[in-house]
């Protein structure tokens, strides 16, 4: 699976942005068997889960409680798509956000960095105050 994620920028504190990470997948395993996720590293700090979302189309979420009411995690099975929705941006979301794929995770381990087989390259969001 090769993912490519978009949308970072640079906004101002309170501003929205969307993410958007798009799968290649190879052939004979769809998308939509692999639980997606998002995770972000600031600069001098280690990887931190932010959200991630189960493999149906009637999705079970998790959320960092860092993030919980203020980003939505979802995804489009039929453009192998998962969107990171981050509104009431504040400073500290300033981070590198990568999207991760897994084929194999389990309800207990979707905030587990090791539990995701596949990384994006990632895209630097940047909010000022």
């Amino acid at each position: 699976v090769q993912l490519q994620a978009s949308g970072g920028g640079l906004v101002q504190a309170g501003g929205s942005l969307r993410l958007s990470c798009v799968a290649s997948v190879a052939s004979g395993r769809a998308f939509s068997t692999y639980v997606m996720a998002w995770f972000r590293q600031a600069q001098g700090k280690e990887r931190e889960f932010v959200a991630s979302i189960s493999r149906r189309a009637s999705s079970y979420t998790y959320y960092n409680d860092s993030v919980k009411g203020r980003f939505t995690i979802s995804r489009d099975n039929a453009k192998d798509t998962v969107y990171l929705q981050m509104n009431s941006l504040k400073p500290e979301d300033t981070a590198v956000y990568s999207c991760a794929a897994g084929a194999t995770v389990i309800m207990s381990s979707m905030n587990q960095e090791n539990a995701y087989q596949y990384w994006g390259q990632g895209t630097q969001v940047t909010v000022s105050s």
